[in-house]
Formats: structure tokens, C-alpha cells, sequence
């Protein structure tokens, strides 16, 4: 994100003192996201990981989020979804869209949930699992970040 808005892939990192290591920055994490509206959340809320490594090969979800429940609850206004990578995609169209495809990298897919038409874009996964550098991946970001976000 912060190479998305601000040109700059540090710039929600802040250094620690002593060993000198750089951090999130908690704060300037949580107002960038009020004054976007943006709402983070994982698809998954119990997986266990089978080999120990980043890999969404190697997960397996034991439990996932309740998207509608969510959305009518938490997030009445909420229209638009997005997902990094395929596996996360999948997990909320099994959960709350059976029957419908993740949409390819950059694209985006419209259904209907919690009695509103929403609209699932999919992005490359974040992880450093997945063999795209970051710059390219950050190119895919903005695009859609700032069709969504009107910026």
C-alpha cells in the first residue's frame, strides 16, 4: 500500500530502537485505512499450515470467514471485496457464492450476498510466495485501488 499511494514501499514501516529493524507502523496503518475505508480481514480464520512455509499449496482452511455475516453486521456499506491471490478468492466464493470462478488477476467478477450486488476484484497474492516483484504487483494494486477509491 504504501508503494500504491506513496510511491514509497516503506512508508508504513517506522525503525525500532536498538537493533535497528523496521516495524509497522500501527498507527499510521489504522489512519490510512479510516480515511480510505478500507477494511482488512483474512478469508480464512483457522488454517494450519502443512509444510511450514508460505505456500497456499500447503493450506489447509479449518475454518473460514462468514462473509454475508460479516457484511450485515460490521459492514453495511460495503460493496466491493477484494482478494490477494486465488486461494483467498476461493474461500469466499465457497463460502458465500458456490458455484462461481475467481475471477483471473486484475479482474473482477459481481454477485449477489447480504442483499446487496457486490463486487469481487482479485489481486496478486501479497505473499512473498508469489513470483511477481513487487513493483509489478504494485502496478495491478493502483490500478484497481484507484478505480475503487476514486483517487
Amino acid at each position: 500500500m504504501g508503494l500504491v499511494f506513496f510511491e514509497d514501499k516503506n512508508y508504513f514501516l517506522s525503525p525500532r530502537i536498538g537493533d535497528g529493524k523496521a516495524v509497522f507502523d500501527k498507527s499510521r496503518i489504522e489512519t490510512f485505512l479510516l480515511e480510505k475505508k478500507i477494511a482488512i480481514f483474512d478469508s480464512a480464520i483457522e488454517v494450519i499450515r502443512q509444510k511450514g512455509n508460505a505456500s497456499d499449496a500447503f493450506l489447509k482452511v479449518v475454518k473460514s470467514l462468514d462473509l454475508e455475516d460479516a457484511l450485515r453486521r460490521d459492514l453495511p456499506e460495503c460493496h466491493t471485496l477484494i482478494t490477494t491471490g486465488e486461494k483467498a478468492a476461493r474461500i469466499l466464493l465457497d463460502s458465500s457464492a458456490e458455484g462461481l470462478t475467481p475471477p483471473p488477476v486484475g479482474g473482477r467478477i459481481r454477485f449477489e450476498l447480504a442483499e446487496r450486488l457486490v463486487t469481487l476484484f482479485r489481486l496478486p497474492s501479497s505473499s512473498r510466495a508469489f513470483p511477481m516483484k513487487i513493483e509489478e504487483k504494485a502496478v495491478i494494486y493502483r490500478k484497481i485501488l484507484r478505480e475503487i477509491l476514486h483517487d
